[in-house]
């Protein structure tokens, strides 16, 4: 009798792990890089995509996606742990960052949980990833890999070829599209150009080659698919197809605009897992969904916990949270250029406060400079030639705050921030980006020499704002760099936050004075002054800068230099942006300069962003044409 009561445990034991094992779905991702929604299923006239349009007519299209940044690097960060870059450190473009303990890589869940990841292959994290997050990562990693094929598998396949290389380098352009019929080739005149582009040969074939490295792209996704097939696997494998970011185009990539951070995203359920009415062949979502969300609703997908520190939410199978009211993005340096910008999205109206509104928006990033497109833009400035929408990013300053709304102005060149009839909306797009940097912990607010030093002594970034008075210190943080662009008004805080026992407080009073200039002359020399000795090598460039906006440069020049080249990497950077920026005010160190444009061993990439920096301001104050790297 007991006996027949084992037996009768055991066949109800393995039906009952047959039967979850065949209720978990597959998840296949198919992600491409640098595309917007230039989509034939979002209704783009030009685009020829007939495998992802398939795969919307069979699924859901998600018409209000949008990425945490403008750029890969960040987003994959926020991608593969459901968490802002800002909050984890990996922010900045190229950088590396420690990732604590206790925050892992999605994967890593699904692994523990009998799942089989693949990734072919990109991982670009900007942190080390963990040995456990893939079971394969490799060009050639694929679900077939698997040794059992009864395993349930998330497998991750990137397409690269439609990437802004693609389209800035011809041979490689030739050689993705190589697979194009001629009737899927585009007509460059044909072609519909945003406003702030110039309208010539040379952009036009950027415009087309985009579209053609998109419909390449199209036929890998229809290979993926077909693979699914001839595996039995297609009905019950959940499919999303998304793109890292915007398109790299000037503009577009690295920007925060719907250009830079709107993204396609389709998902296609099988009947067999779908719940509450989700995943309807055909439907159309205009729900809100960040990037970050992409992870978490994997998890949730498969039946797991979302671990508590993960800030994306799923937007897909049971028990979701309430739908997202904003997204919200970030925007630091770009290779060798800083410019702190802060994003929210609702589903009408975007928002952009600018951190550093004296930086112009086309600042001159080595890699850019290369694309065909921003060389023709920067050629018809030089000549005064371009349309006042294309001329606008070249103004030498940006405003603090810009203002959207993106149904009418789809392409984001209207601000509304000044205009009296969206003083409401104006608000509460702000008061959403404040209360967004207050929670998250937002890393981009404190200098990258500090963030070093401070994670070197505490073993990762994301820890830098988790300290015990984190809430009081966040608010703080939010509120100095706030006022260093609230112009005169805030001088006299900023004044008395320059003796503040906080580096990072002091960096942003002395950088809030160096704004006003002139203006903050009487009231703010002599602080300045002092704090060229300052501890922080950040306080002590930011304290010279504002001298020399404030026409004192005498004191502050021997200290541009010093910090320029002795300092750690990112202080050397700090130093060199500054002389770039003030001039001719830096021609009396003009040969001391010269000293920047060699490379440093030990640092990142030998210090070349450093190079990149002291090259292009030695070739304006010398009318030459150097390149480097």
């Amino acid at each position: 009798m007991f006996r027949h009561f084992l037996q009768a445990c055991f066949v109800a034991c393995c039906v009952s792990v047959s039967v979850a094992s065949e209720s978990r779905p597959n998840l296949l991702w198919l992600s491409c890089e640098d595309i917007s929604p230039h989509v034939g299923c979002y209704g783009d006239p030009h685009a020829i995509t007939p495998n992802i349009d398939r795969l919307a007519s069979e699924g859901v299209r998600y018409t209000h996606a949008f990425t945490t940044a403008g750029v890969c690097a960040p987003c994959r960060s926020g991608i593969i742990t459901g968490m802002y870059q800002t909050t984890l450190g990996t922010h900045h473009m190229r950088c590396t960052a420690t990732l604590p303990d206790s925050i892992r890589p999605f994967p890593t869940y699904l692994r523990d949980a009998g799942y089989f990841c693949t990734n072919n292959s990109k991982q670009d994290y900007q942190f080390k990833t963990p040995r456990d997050t893939w079971d394969v990562s490799s060009g050639k990693a694929h679900w077939r890999d698997r040794d059992d094929e009864d395993t349930p598998f998330f497998a991750v396949f990137n397409f690269t070829g439609c990437h802004e290389s693609g389209i800035a380098n011809k041979s490689k352009y030739q050689s993705v599209t190589e697979v194009l019929t001629d009737d899927q080739r585009q007509d460059p005149a044909a072609l519909q150009l945003p406003p702030y582009y110039c309208d010539t040969p040379v952009t036009r074939e950027d415009w087309k080659r985009n579209y053609e490295l998109i419909t390449a792209m199209d036929h890998w996704v229809g290979k993926l698919i077909d693979q699914l097939k001839q595996d039995g696997l297609y009905e019950n494998t959940i499919i999303m197809f998304w793109s890292d970011h915007g398109v790299g185009l000037p503009r577009a990539k690295r920007w925060l605009y719907d250009s830079g951070t709107h993204i396609p995203l389709v998902v296609r359920i099988p009947k067999a897992y779908r719940v509450d009415g989700q995943g309807t062949p055909g439907e159309v979502s205009d729900r809100l969904v960040s990037s970050i969300d992409f992870g978490p609703t994997v998890l949730n997908l498969a039946g797991l916990d979302i671990p508590s520190h993960v800030q994306g939410q799923p937007f897909l199978g049971t028990h979701l949270p309430p739908a997202r009211q904003y997204v919200y993005g970030a925007r630091d340096r770009m290779d060798e250029r800083y410019d702190i910008i802060r994003m929210v999205r609702d589903k009408r109206f975007r928002y952009l406060r600018n951190f550093e509104p004296l930086k112009t928006y086309h600042q001159y990033i080595n890699t850019c400079e290369k694309g065909a497109t921003m060389r023709e833009l920067r050629r018809l400035h030089d000549a005064g030639e371009l349309t006042a929408e294309a001329e606008y990013y070249f103004s030498p300053t940006k405003p603090v705050e810009e203002l959207y709304d993106c149904v009418a102005d789809p392409h984001e060149v209207n601000n509304l921030a000044a205009d009296s009839d969206y003083a409401d909306v104006l608000k509460r797009m702000r008061a959403a980006q404040t209360e967004w940097i207050g929670e998250t912990g937002d890393l981009g607010l404190i200098p990258e020499a500090i963030i070093a030093e401070r994670a070197n002594e505490l073993g990762s970034e994301y820890a830098i704002l988790r300290q015990a008075d984190a809430e009081q210190y966040n608010a703080q943080l939010a509120d100095i760099a706030v006022a260093a662009s609230s112009g005169p008004s805030a001088l006299k805080k900023l004044v008395d936050s320059a003796d503040d026992r906080d580096s990072v407080i002091r960096y942003w009073a002395a950088t809030g004075i160096g704004n006003l200039g002139v203006a903050a002359r009487a009231a703010a020399a002599d602080a300045m002054k002092t704090l060229l000795t300052d501890s922080s090598s950040a306080v002590r460039t930011a304290a010279a800068r504002a001298l020399c906006r404030m026409e004192l440069p005498e004191q502050a020049l021997p200290v541009l230099i010093d910090e320029m080249t002795t300092g750690a990497q990112w202080e050397r950077l700090q130093a060199a942006i500054v002389l770039d920026e003030i001039d001719e005010q830096a021609r009396p160190v003009i040969d001391q300069m010269s000293e920047g444009l060699e490379y440093q061993k030990g640092f990142n990439s030998d210090g070349k962003y450093r190079v990149r920096v002291m090259n292009r301001a030695l070739n304006e104050l010398n009318g030459t044409s150097n390149v480097v790297d």
